[in-house]
């Protein structure tokens, strides 16, 4: 339980239809003096969270995991930016914290069902895009074990965010009901990732020490200070200077070189990820399936052309921007979650698809 309006009225849902109820909130990274009010990292938001569980009638718990939340996600996060990935640790924390770790506490007591406030839904024992599509965040969840599956609980999954609000007012958990919700990762509280960086590798890292601007061909066109603080498809604080709006295309950690290019450049057709995990049985070599490459990309179709271990690499059906190392690729039927990997590279070139 963060101490937000989507754990409180999911543990609400879950007293109504009568599970015995125990509230846990995980104390990660973000406490300390420096951190402002965050819903899900600050020490007003356990407070807030053990005032639900009061009003709900069960116990609450504060769970010590910052040191495998360092780990799992804050040094991976830090890893991937020096090697100029775009990591989403929501991801991570979800995979290890959430959804192994947690359980993990929840075996401990003999808990058989754990329960969060995402918006997705479990349907026949597999994982499924939230109602509100606004707000679907089966996005993030492709990491899980398939065995946790048939003990996850999403309640709140078949609701808008306007009705969670309201199922919050209607339980008297005042206290959360018109909360605003947080965009910022939880250890990053005021947006400055450098700042993390800086932190665990020095400030005189590589991924922090200035480099140059190029095109493709290598041409310098201007100095950036760090790659680390670009993304593949950024616009902001780039060169002028050009006929058409310039994009990162690509980020050069060895020689620490940004590459931009016009959008042309930032298409691709087909794309490869690592550390695939599947959350149904896999589908076949040659099947066509939908995928997301961001959060917020609406989904594109594409074919399988290869799966060897970890590693899939599928063809677009038409190009896709923006295709960043690091994020995750997600694969769906419809609103069915496959499972997902992380992007390791896009082809500007269609793959040779299957026979």
């Amino acid at each position: 339980m963060s101490g937000g309006v989507d754990s409180s009225v999911t543990a609400g849902l879950l007293v109504d239809q009568g599970y015995d109820v125990v509230g846990a909130t995980m104390k990660l990274f973000c406490h300390g003096d420096e951190v402002p009010d965050r819903p899900c990292c600050s020490l007003d938001s356990i407070n807030d969270a053990r005032r639900v569980c009061d009003t709900l009638g069960v116990p609450h718990y504060v769970l010590n995991m910052e040191s495998a939340f360092g780990r799992d996600v804050v040094d991976d996060f830090v890893r991937e930016y020096a090697r100029g990935r775009t990591p989403i640790p929501c991801v991570r924390c979800n995979t290890f914290t959430k959804f192994r770790d947690l359980v993990h506490k929840a075996d401990a007591i003999g808990a058989g069902w754990v329960a969060t406030g995402h918006y997705a839904r479990m349907i026949g024992g597999a994982l499924h895009r939230g109602v509100d599509a606004a707000k679907d965040q089966s996005y993030f969840l492709w990491g899980i074990d398939r065995g946790v599956l048939s003990r996850l609980l999403l309640p709140i999954g078949e609701l808008t965010k306007a009705e969670t609000r309201a199922r919050a007012r209607a339980m008297g958990l005042r206290v959360v009901a018109d909360k605003v919700e947080s965009q910022d990762i939880c250890f990053v509280p005021d947006g400055d990732h450098a700042r993390v960086i800086a932190a665990r590798l020095g400030g005189d890292a590589p991924a922090l020490a200035p480099g140059n601007f190029v095109r493709a061909d290598g041409t310098v066109v201007g100095r950036h200070d760090g790659f680390a603080r670009y993304t593949v498809g950024q616009r902001r604080g780039l060169p002028g200077g050009f006929r058409e709006p310039m994009f990162v295309t690509e980020i050069r950690a060895a020689s620490r070189e940004v590459v931009i290019g016009p959008r042309a450049e930032l298409l691709g057709r087909g794309v490869i990820a690592r550390e695939l995990r599947w959350l149904v049985d896999a589908p076949r070599v040659g099947e066509h399936v939908e995928l997301q490459v961001r959060h917020r990309a609406s989904p594109a179709r594409a074919e399988i052309v290869r799966i060897e271990g970890d590693e899939i690499e599928l063809a677009l059906d038409e190009p896709v921007a923006a295709i960043a190392p690091g994020q995750s690729l997600v694969l769906y039927r419809g609103d069915l979650v496959l499972g997902g990997g992380v992007i390791e590279g896009a082809r500007r070139a269609l793959p040779v698809l299957a026979a």
